[in-house]
C-alpha cells in the first residue's frame, strides 16, 4: 500500500481479475497445495470438510423454478383475459392503451415460456437470471437464499486448506465429490475425514464406502415428527433381524407381520398426501 501511494482495486476490478483468470488461480493453488505436500506441511492422515454460504448477486425474485412459472403464466392468462373483455367494451380512445397493455402482457409471457424450455434443455429444477450458476439453497434455520455453498477441505496438521470449490447444492449432496477430490490431491484414500450432521446422507456416505476412505459424520437429531409420544419406542429402539424378517420392540416381545398389507388414504379429509401401503405387525405374545 505504501508503494502504490494508498491506491487499491476496488470490488469490480478484483471481481474482473478473479473472472477472467480463474483457471490460472486454480492451478496456483494447486500448485502452493503441492509445496506444502513437499515440505511435509500437511498430513494427510486426517482431514476436515465444512462450507460456507454466499449470497449470489440474483435476488429471489429472478429465481425461478417450474412451479414459479406456472403461477406467473397462470396471472398473466387471468390479465389477458380481463384486457381481452375490456377492448371488446372500450371506446376508441381507451383501445390504444388497452392494447398496449396486451401487447405488455404478451411479451412477458414469451419470457416465462423461455424460461420453462431452458428448464427442460438443462434437466435442472431452478433458473436465475442475473447471476446463472447461483441456486436457491437453505442457508440456516429452513431460510433460503439465492447463494453458493462454498465447500472446503482444511488439514489437520497445520489447518492448510486442501481444497476449495463454489457449488450451488446443499451439503447433503456434496461430501462424495470433495472426497474424490481429497483422494486425488493427497493420492492415497488412507485418511480420516470428518463432517457435520448437514452431510449425513445415505448416497454420500456409500460414496466414501466405495472409495474405501473412512468418514466420521456427526447423526442428525431425529425429527420431532418421527419421534414417539414415548422415546423409550422410537424406531431406534427397536431390533430388526434381516434373517427372520422380524422386529423385537423396547420390551422384548418379538413383533412378526400377518402377512397382509393396509392401505392408509391420506387422502382422506384434511390429508393432502398419495395414500400409502402399510404393514401390520403383531407381537409373539
Amino acid at each position: 500500500m505504501w508503494l502504490l501511494k494508498q491506491l487499491y482495486p476496488d470490488h469490480n476490478t478484483i471481481s474482473n481479475f478473479r473472472r477472467d483468470n480463474e483457471k490460472a488461480i486454480r492451478k496456483v493453488f494447486r500448485y502452493t497445495v503441492s509445496i506444502a505436500k513437499e515440505f511435509e506441511l500437511i498430513g494427510g492422515k486426517l482431514i476436515d470438510g465444512d462450507s460456507t454460504k454466499f449470497r449470489a448477486q440474483n435476488s429471489k425474485k429472478n429465481n425461478f423454478n417450474q412451479k414459479k412459472i406456472t403461477q406467473h403464466l397462470e396471472y398473466i392468462d387471468n390479465k389477458l383475459n380481463q384486457y381481452t373483455m375490456s377492448l371488446a367494451e372500450a371506446d376508441e380512445d381507451n383501445k390504444e392503451a388497452i392494447q398496449a397493455h396486451i401487447e405488455k402482457h404478451n411479451s412477458r409471457k414469451q419470457f416465462y415460456h423461455d424460461l420453462s424450455a431452458q428448464l427442460d434443455q438443462s434437466g435442472e429444477v431452478q433458473i436465475s437470471t442475473s447471476d446463472p450458476d447461483s441456486r436457491q439453497l437453505i442457508t440456516r434455520n429452513n431460510i433460503t437464499e439465492v447463494a453458493y455453498n462454498v465447500q472446503t477441505t482444511v488439514d489437520e496438521n497445520n489447518k492448510l486448506v486442501l481444497d476449495y470449490k463454489a457449488t450451488n447444492n446443499n451439503d447433503s449432496k456434496t461430501m462424495g465429490g470433495m472426497l474424490r477430490r481429497a483422494q486425488i490431491i493427497l493420492q492415497t484414500n488412507e485418511f480420516t475425514a470428518l463432517y457435520d450432521k448437514g452431510y449425513h446422507t445415505g448416497s454420500e456416505l456409500k460414496s466414501a464406502i466405495d472409495r474405501d476412505i473412512e468418514v466420521m459424520v456427526a447423526i442428525p437429531d431425529v425429527s420431532s415428527a418421527y419421534m414417539a409420544p414415548d422415546p423409550a419406542y422410537n424406531v431406534s429402539e427397536f431390533f430388526y433381524d434381516v434373517e427372520s424378517q422380524t422386529y423385537t420392540c423396547p420390551q422384548g416381545q418379538l413383533l412378526t407381520t400377518k402377512g397382509h398389507w393396509y392401505k392408509k388414504d391420506r387422502n382422506a379429509p384434511g390429508k393432502k398426501n398419495a395414500p400409502i401401503l402399510v404393514q401390520h405387525f403383531k407381537t409373539g405374545a
